[in-house]
C-alpha cells in the first residue's frame, strides 16, 4: 500500500531522483525520461476520459477502457522505475505482463468490428474526445520510442513487454478515436496535396 504524507522532499534539488530500488540517477536519465513520458501519456488519457460525457454507449465504453489503461500505465511506471534483475522471480517485482497487452488487442478487435475500413490516413481530430485520444496516442508513441531506446541500452534491466504494451496502446488509442468519431459522422480524412495550389481552406 502506498502512503504519501508529504509531497516535497527537497531530495531532487540537485537534479537527481531515486529509482524504485533506491539508486540515485539524473532526472534526465533514459529510464526517468521513459517513465516520465508514460506519466505524461497517462495524464493525456485522463484528459480524454474527462471528455467522455456518458451520454451514449460508446462514451461509456471508452471511459471504462481508459480507466483500465490508466491503471496499467501505473504498472508500466512501476516496472520501469525498478531495473530488472536476473535473479528476480515473477512474484518479487511488479512487471507488465503479456496478458495486459493481449487485453488491449481484444478491445481493439472488438471496436474495429464496428468500423468502416479506412480509405486514407485520418487527420487527428473530429470530436473533442477523438482529438484528445489522438493526442494521447502521440504521447504514448513517444513513450514507446523511449522504451525501445532504453531496452536497447539496458536490455538485461528492461522488461521487453513494456515496449509491446506501449506499442499496442498507441494502436488502441487510434482505434478508440475512430470509434468515437463514428458516432459523429466519421473520421476527418487526409486528402494528399489538397492545398498545393495555395487555394482555399475547404
Amino acid at each position: 500500500m502506498v502512503r504519501l504524507t508529504k509531497i516535497y522532499t527537497r531530495g531532487g534539488d540537485d537534479g537527481t531522483t531515486s529509482l524504485g530500488d533506491g539508486a540515485r540517477v539524473s532526472k534526465t536519465s533514459p529510464r526517468v525520461e521513459c517513465y516520465g513520458t508514460v506519466d505524461e501519456a497517462n495524464a493525456a488519457i485522463g484528459v480524454a476520459a474527462a471528455h467522455c460525457d456518458g451520454t451514449d454507449e460508446r462514451s461509456v465504453d471508452i471511459a471504462r477502457m481508459l480507466v483500465a489503461v490508466q491503471n496499467d500505465l501505473f504498472d508500466v511506471g512501476a516496472d520501469l522505475c525498478v531495473p530488472a534483475e536476473a535473479a528476480e522471480t515473477p512474484e518479487s517485482r511488479l512487471r507488465v505482463s503479456a496478458a495486459q497487452t493481449e487485453r488491449l488487442e481484444r478491445e481493439m478487435d472488438r471496436m474495429n468490428e464496428s468500423l468502416e475500413p479506412l480509405t486514407s490516413f485520418v487527420l487527428p481530430g473530429g470530436t473533442v474526445l477523438a482529438a484528445a485520444l489522438h493526442h494521447a496516442r502521440t504521447v504514448s508513441r513517444r513513450g514507446e520510442r523511449l522504451a525501445v531506446a532504453l531496452l536497447s541500452a539496458e536490455p538485461e534491466a528492461t522488461n521487453p513487454e513494456v515496449v509491446k504494451y506501449l506499442n499496442r496502446l498507441s494502436d488502441l488509442l487510434f482505434v478508440m478515436a475512430r470509434y468515437a468519431n463514428a458516432a459523429a459522422g466519421g473520421d476527418v480524412l487526409w486528402t494528399p496535396g489538397k492545398h498545393r495550389d495555395g487555394e482555399g481552406s475547404g
